[in-house]
């Protein structure tokens, strides 16, 4: 017990006072009977007794009196356990993410954790307020009303080791008392780690009622036909019972298709049919649990010849004008001596067939052709220069030739998740008409195999960038040295290593992930490319290469949609964004994030407990109640007591 007075208690020297008055009281005098009262002596004993005993009644009753008031003008108090903490700075992590579209029992959680931030917050309690996609600093709950009710759903994941990244770099003389509310889907309890041990931390894990959510998750193109795309669309459920979905395909907000779906596994691909020419849509589904993803957005811009050239011998290309044919592709082959580099820029992709050694002047054109989204096929040659082939691969990634080797080799296996393969086969084979090769090399890579021999070394690696790719064969592939032009597998290998995603392919990007974009657009030094819709716009980060522009969009746009690049106000093509999908699963929520902290049910108790951990226990009110009672048992006795 302390007491905030304590220079008070010198009074409690008054009590020396009651005890001198008492013992006045009791000096004995010498007393003599007369003839005419001794029949009162013993009357006279037994009252004095009872007098006595009442003055001893008294002098307690007056000292305990004089002690409770000098105790309660000292104002004694218990120290609360967390006293020290009164001046701790107070941080309030908010996750704002698209899992926080759940709903509790009084409704979506992200709004149900602003209402109650908004209800039960102290006028007087000044803190700072971080979620995913704003700051609020050194403010109150007055001054950020408006903006907690206007608070938005954030496309970027929460990331709890981000954000306490950002309260970490406030640097206070003080420690921080940390409340997070968060419904903890797809945390990793690693990221806790990133709290400091003075700080004081508190979880608000609010619990989702509904967990059953189904997510659209991608959409691709699974077959080129000559005037129809067939597309496959991605679906994912997370749960049970999910029968009679209805899902819809629109182009330019028109209706195209709509079909019902039910789940028997949790993963399914719904096809449609659509013409083939350029579509700037969505498809669309209907569910009870999160919002976000039941919308993709997509566009396939219109079908445009691929410009491709091979460089090498005529005789040993001829295989691929079979492949390249003139109805979808502009080939051209040229022998090394013939070569316009001119017009390497203006391809799609370039096919280096079996050549011996390759200029230091063509190295650097093919880098720059790499480098602004260009793929590129490299065939060695059985005379390839082993060692200067090497230094042009390495400007591209860790690949490298081997040296070459004699000996029957056949090609056994296909890598089915390469993206190269995506779409290919419908399933996956194990027994088909295996190419071989009499020499090759060998191929050290990091990157993972495309084909392999039956010993599991390479026969086709890649090394992927954004943008492009560069594939590697380890064998030359002329009727001499291989059989693999006569493979089934020649066609669709090479076709889709000419094809560039961004132009013939689904485009749509996601939100965050920030890939680069490249589309063909020649500017002048003083304009620039922007993105919008009718609701936003902005501009990307962009960058001038030659006839083309290298975009790349941070966290751009806000909301996922369809939207357009203008050169001022031209069209110059279409673009998709999509909001990223790690959150549709409600179902993964990681409890033990808090584990080595508080977890309290709400943000009322928080305040709570502090407001009771760190208030000290006043008890001089009790003091003065006991000085009442003594004034009364003093009154009491006086009365009652003879």
């Amino acid at each position: 017990m302390q007491f905030k007075h304590p220079e008070i208690l010198y009074f409690l020297f008054l009590l020396v006072l009651p005890i001198l008055v008492h013992l006045f009281q009791l000096r004995r005098f010498k007393k003599e009977y007369f003839t005419n009262v001794q029949f009162l002596k013993e009357l006279s004993i037994q009252t004095r007794k009872s007098s006595t005993i009442k003055k001893w009644l008294l002098l307690f009753t007056r000292l305990l009196l004089l002690a409770c008031l000098v105790f309660a003008f000292a104002q004694p108090i218990f120290s609360a356990k967390e006293s020290k903490k009164n001046s701790n700075e107070m941080y309030i992590i908010l996750d704002n993410s698209f899992s926080m579209q759940a709903k509790g029992k009084k409704g979506e959680l992200l709004k149900r954790a602003v209402q109650d931030l908004l209800e039960h917050t102290p006028e007087a309690q000044n803190f700072s307020l971080i979620t995913i996609s704003d700051n609020y600093w050194n403010t109150d709950i007055k001054t950020l009303q408006k903006d907690l009710q206007d608070l938005k759903y954030s496309a970027t994941p929460f990331r709890l080791d981000n954000l306490i990244a950002k309260v970490n770099a406030r640097k206070s003389a003080f420690n921080k008392d940390i409340v997070v509310i968060t419904d903890a889907v797809g945390l990793k309890t690693n990221h806790s780690k990133s709290f400091r041990k003075e700080d004081n931390v508190y979880f608000v894990i609010p619990k989702a009622e509904q967990k059953n959510n189904i997510a659209i998750d991608s959409v691709l193109i699974k077959q080129t036909l000559d005037s129809f795309y067939e597309i496959g669309v991605k679906i994912s459920a997370n749960g049970e019972d999910f029968k009679d979905i209805p899902i819809a395909l629109y182009n330019n907000n028109k209706l195209t298709a709509k079909t019902m779906l039910s789940f028997e596994i949790n993963s399914k691909t719904v096809n449609f049919t659509i013409p083939k020419q350029s579509f700037h849509g969505y498809v669309t589904l209907n569910d009870k649990g999160l919002a976000y993803d039941n919308t993709y957005f997509f566009t396939i811009s219109k079908p445009n010849k691929t410009n491709i050239i091979s460089i090498g011998n005529t005789d040993k290309s001829n295989f691929l004008a079979k492949i390249y044919t003139s109805d979808e592709f502009a080939y051209n082959n040229f022998p090394l001596t013939n070569l316009d580099y001119n017009l390497i820029e203006k391809q799609d992709a370039i096919v280096l067939n079996e050549l011996s050694d390759i200029p230091q002047a063509l190295q650097t054109t093919l880098k720059s052709f790499v480098s602004k989204g260009g793929n590129m096929v490299i065939i060695p040659g059985e005379n390839t220069n082993v060692t200067k082939t090497n230094e042009f691969l390495a400007n591209f990634g860790a690949i490298q030739l081997k040296a070459i080797t004699t000996g029957d080799k056949k090609v056994t296996k296909i890598n089915f998740n390469h993206p190269l393969f995506n779409t290919v086969f419908e399933k996956k084979i194990d027994n088909f008409q295996y190419p071989s090769t009499k020499n090759s090399f060998g191929i050290n890579s990091s990157s993972p195999t495309i084909l392999s021999y039956e010993d599991l070394s390479a026969f086709l690696t890649s090394v992927a960038n954004p943008l492009s790719s560069v594939y590697l064969f380890a064998a030359p592939i002329n009727k001499t040295n291989s059989n693999f032009q006569n493979s089934p597998l020649i066609v669709p290998t090479f076709y889709k290593m000419a094809q560039n995603s961004q132009k013939t392919g689904v485009n749509a990007l996601v939100i965050g992930e920030n890939q680069p974009f490249v589309v063909d657009a020649l500017l002048s030094k003083d304009e620039i490319l922007s993105v919008k819709n009718k609701t936003e716009s902005f501009i990307p980060v962009q960058q001038l290469l030659n006839t083309k522009v290298k975009m790349t969009f941070n966290d751009n746009p806000t909301d996922a949609g369809n939207f357009g690049i203008f050169n001022g106000a031209n069209l110059v093509q279409n673009i998709s964004f999509n909001y990223i999908r790690t959150e549709s699963n409600i179902g993964l929520v990681n409890n033990d994030i808090a584990a080595n902290f508080k977890k309290i049910d709400d943000i009322e108790t928080v305040f709570n407990t502090i407001q009771t951990d760190r208030t000290d226990t006043q008890i001089w009110k009790w003091f003065v109640m006991l000085t009442l009672l003594f004034i009364l048992l003093e009154l009491l006795i006086l009365k009652f007591v003879k």
